[in-house]
């Protein structure tokens, strides 16, 4: 399939000829979900922590015998029923990722493009690259009806993040970077060749 290259100039200098294997797969909700559900677990800290009766601050003394108080029979203060006890099933450190097989996730990324452009939502561009600084407006000039978009180059454009670093809504990463997440959650898509060049030869 083939695909329209726009220039800075915004203007059209030819076409891009673009992998079925790649940009021609037919979407599967199934897997995009999960791919995606991979990547936002290994995003969590997993940082959430209770103490139980065992870490606790306190004395094991026995604070009421055991007979004759007319109450129970009680141990420990640091028994999970009194105040300043222990919390009994409570959240502890841990890791909430999970391991998913490396063809689905490739399999994933594939899609996520492919779905990109079967909706139409796929913008490729001559070049993402700038050796100087350039101005949030005139880099945004040419995309004056693009409100919400995700930028992929081939590498870590530092004048590209600055000209975006202001602006709500959009967001560039390096083709190394590219992710089902990111992709999905953003209404467009607007690649570069080179990025698009690197990311056949990574997937297929």
């Amino acid at each position: 399939m083939k695909i329209v290259v726009l220039s800075r100039e915004n203007e059209q200098p030819g076409e891009l000829e673009l992998s079925d294997q790649v940009f021609g797969l037919v979407p599967r909700r199934d897997i995009l979900a999960r791919v995606t559900f991979w990547q936002l677990a290994k995003r969590r800290s997993g940082s959430h922590n209770v103490k139980g009766k065992s870490e606790v601050h306190g004395t094991t003394r026995k604070f009421v015998r055991q007979k004759g108080s007319g109450g129970a029979r009680h141990g420990s203060k640091k028994a999970v029923q009194f105040r300043g006890g222990g919390i009994v099933f409570g959240p502890v450190n841990r890791d909430h990722g999970f391991d998913l097989q490396k063809k689905v996730r490739k399999l994933g990324l594939k899609m996520a493009l492919s779905a990109k452009m079967k909706e139409g939502k796929l913008i490729v561009i001559d070049s993402l690259s700038y050796d100087e600084h350039v101005k949030t407006k005139s880099f945004l000039s040419r995309f004056s009806d693009v409100k919400n978009a995700l930028f992929i180059g081939v590498d870590r454009n530092q004048n590209v993040l600055n000209a975006l670093s202001n602006i709500v809504g959009y967001d560039y990463i390096p083709q190394i970077g590219a992710n089902v997440y990111d992709i999905m959650r953003k209404d467009k898509l607007i690649i570069s060749v080179d990025a698009i060049k690197n990311l056949e030869e990574r997937l297929i």
